[in-house]
């Protein structure tokens, strides 16, 4: 599995994946490569985890992918589901319950037994808990309701749903289990504000050792700046053939390196095991390939969203605040202005300057991989460059232009906006350069505020403060089930950044609207959940891409090639764009000098 985006994706821990989201300049120091360093795997994270409770998690960059898993596992070849802590499940007739059986024998990362009872307290008091500000909980959501869960005995665990839902099992695969014997009581145990104390339970100041886990690897330290250690798991389930314990390689050393023009100068060094290849630094890595030994794994386009999109918000915070300007709240809701927007972007320009035309453009929220995409052939609406339409719409929406061919609004107001983006990633700044200089030209000033990820997702998704945003979007599967993306497109979603509703454990919002169009997406997505017919689902899901392309609440820009270079001396590599290098890696091995 790979990492959420919400970053580049954010494959969101969410998907217990770990996207990793480089790009930079090249160095021209010498090219030297470090021997084998022993049994140990050296990767990056662009920024520290901003905790160790998984359930409440909402940043990519985590460790969560190599020390958790849930009762299912994807294939990140064939996307075929495979069991993990369950050995087996059925469905009953009418396809209303789901029987899970668990492996026997399992345990937690400190010896204890891993049985039904975890996993009935991991959905029922975490998942499901309304007080428990967990993204699990959108997947979760069956029309207006929820399944429930009950133990059959130590083994077998029951899934009662109030309706079909054709992805429950998907949805299921990225949910871990959670040690009940270690956090039961915080989750019954409330604060003096009434939440959970599970809240705020394993934060990074926890002692990393004391971080009980299930997956092929468990915490040992933690560096803050520098980086996450981890050590096999000696309790994990999983062997080979020839009944040897599983994962084969020691220790895994997450390097955190915020900078892309570090991480390639550490990855040339020899210093890191891989680097994810922007177009930028491909021809350079490339003449370097053999004589650095590492592969460049191309895995075509990537599966995720990149996109510029408004603060929607017409709410008002806790002291009565707008989240925004009332001014330039009435300009992102004209759909015109959104509109012009589109038009105005070069998004081949992005694509030939900043990816070296190692992408391609991208006009709908699903992949093109997926058996649901809808293309442009075939009636989705696209907005290809055009600033001589984009101000003519303007105009005739009221706006006009000074003297100075400056844009005012209605009321003679300079449009005029913050344009957030992330400082971890060179090639998604430069997008945002790209689209500033696109934006002066029909008479728009936007202002680059460059951030740290975290502060940003904290505007994104907490104080809401925010006016334009240049951003990505995944998450693991996405790209065979679409409901997936609920998360970002529906109105109740954790991540519906455009217009983030209330959410548990935060202040109350007031004054928040939902428009007619967020809610026929919420109506297809819970349509799409329920339907079993594939021809049915498929015009579902069309019609939510149409809703997308006419509405824009954000504008699609470039999908670059997802491409990875890996040390030859790392074997078994089973590369895809929507898995990454490390989906399967307790079956890696480094290889003897």
């Amino acid at each position: 599995m790979k990492a959420v985006v919400l970053s580049l994706r954010i494959l969101v821990p969410l998907a217990l994946s770990c996207l990793l989201i480089f790009t930079g300049g090249c160095s021209l120091m010498k090219f030297t490569t470090e021997g084998n360093q022993g049994e140990q795997l050296v990767l990056v994270m662009p920024s520290d985890p901003s905790t160790f409770n998984l359930p409440v998690n909402k940043t990519p960059y985590s460790p969560f992918l190599y020390i958790y898993e849930g009762l299912v596992a994807k294939n990140g070849i064939t996307a075929e589901l495979e069991p993990a802590l369950a050995e087996s499940w059925v469905f009953s007739d009418d396809r209303g319950r789901i029987t899970f059986t668990l492996r026997s024998g399992l345990k937690w990362s400190d010896g204890e037994p891993l049985t039904a009872d975890d996993v009935v307290f991991t959905f029922q008091e975490i998942y499901l808990n309304p007080k428990i500000p967990t993204i699990y909980r959108d997947f979760l959501r069956i029309g207006s309701t929820f399944p429930t869960v009950r133990k059959l005995d130590d083994r077998r665990v029951e899934f009662i749903l109030p309706e079909p839902f054709a992805p429950f099992v998907r949805y299921i695969r990225i949910m871990a289990i959670m040690p009940a014997h270690a956090l039961r009581d915080s989750v019954r145990s409330l604060d003096s504000q009434g939440n959970p104390q599970f809240i705020s339970m394993w934060g990074t100041d926890t002692d990393p050792q004391n971080i009980i886990s299930n997956g092929p690897y468990r915490l040992i330290s933690y560096r803050p700046g520098e980086r996450v250690v981890l050590e096999r798991n000696p309790y994990y389930w999983r062997k080979d053939d020839r009944g040897n314990p599983m994962p084969y390689i020691d220790r895994l050393v997450l390097q955190i390196i915020a900078s892309t023009d570090n991480q390639l100068l550490r990855f040339r060094s020899g210093e890191l095991d891989t680097l994810e290849v922007t177009s930028k630094e491909f021809e350079l890595l490339k003449r370097e390939e053999k004589r650095g030994k590492y592969t460049i794994y191309n895995g075509g386009p990537s599966p995720g969203i990149r996109f510029v999109g408004f603060n929607l918000n017409q709410a008002r915070n806790a002291k009565g605040k707008p989240f925004v300007d009332p001014i330039k709240s009435r300009w992102f809701n004209s759909l015109a202005f959104r509109q012009a927007v589109a038009y105005a972007i070069n998004r081949s320009r992005i694509k030939n300057n900043i990816y070296r035309g190692l992408g391609q453009l991208q006009n709908s929220p699903l992949a093109e991989q997926s058996p649901y995409y809808l293309s442009p052939s075939s009636g989705l609406k696209v907005y290809n460059y055009d600033p001589q339409k984009a101000k003519k719409i303007l105009l005739e929406a009221g706006f006009q232009y000074n003297r100075e061919k400056e844009l005012l609004d209605w009321d003679g107001n300079r449009v005029q906006f913050t344009l957030l983006v992330k400082s971890s990633e060179k090639a998604r700044i430069d997008t945002a350069v790209h689209i500033q200089q696109d934006l002066a030209q029909i008479g728009i000033k936007a202002d680059l505020q460059v951030l740290n990820f975290n502060v940003i997702l904290k505007k994104l998704l907490i104080s809401r403060d925010w006016e334009c945003y240049v951003g990505s979007f995944a998450v693991s599967g996405a790209d065979i089930e679409p409901n997936l993306l609920s998360l970002f497109w529906s109105s109740r979603g954790s991540f519906h950044q455009f217009n983030q509703g209330p959410q548990p454990g935060q202040p109350l919002i007031e004054g928040w609207q939902v428009s007619d169009w967020e809610r026929e997406i919420d109506s297809l997505f819970a349509a799409g959940a329920a339907e079993l017919d594939e021809n049915k689902r498929q015009q579902i899901y069309g019609r939510f891409q149409q809703i997308v392309a006419e509405q824009l609440p954000v504008f699609f820009l470039v999908n670059q090639l997802d491409m990875q270079a890996v040390r030859d001396r790392v074997q078994n590599i089973k590369f895809s764009a929507n898995s990454g290098p490390f989906w399967n890696i307790e079956e890696l091995s480094i290889a003897p000098n």
